[in-house]
């Protein structure tokens, strides 16, 4: 079970990769809100990039990063 402290919020950009995917373009699902992808350039920018046990995490928006920053293990959990 995933709770997202009620977390919603609107993209400009459509959910095209499945879930969990990672792809070779600049994609990645946001381990905060499984289902939002990040563009990682723009994450990058953004100050949206997160480093845990060896592995980087993009996140989708600002809201994300303290949620994530709180408790890394629980969200880089659900997203592996």
């Amino acid at each position: 079970m995933c709770h997202h402290h009620e977390h919603e919020h609107e993209h400009g950009h459509a959910h095209a990769a499945p879930a969990g995917a990672t792809d070779g373009d600049g994609l990645a699902e946001c381990p905060v809100m499984p289902g939002s992808m990040a563009v990682k350039v723009d994450a990058e920018a953004a100050g949206l990039v997160r480093e845990h046990d060896g592995r980087t995490y993009w996140l989708c928006c600002a809201a994300c990063g303290p949620l994530f920053d709180a408790d890394p293990a629980r969200y880089a959990t659900a997203s592996a």
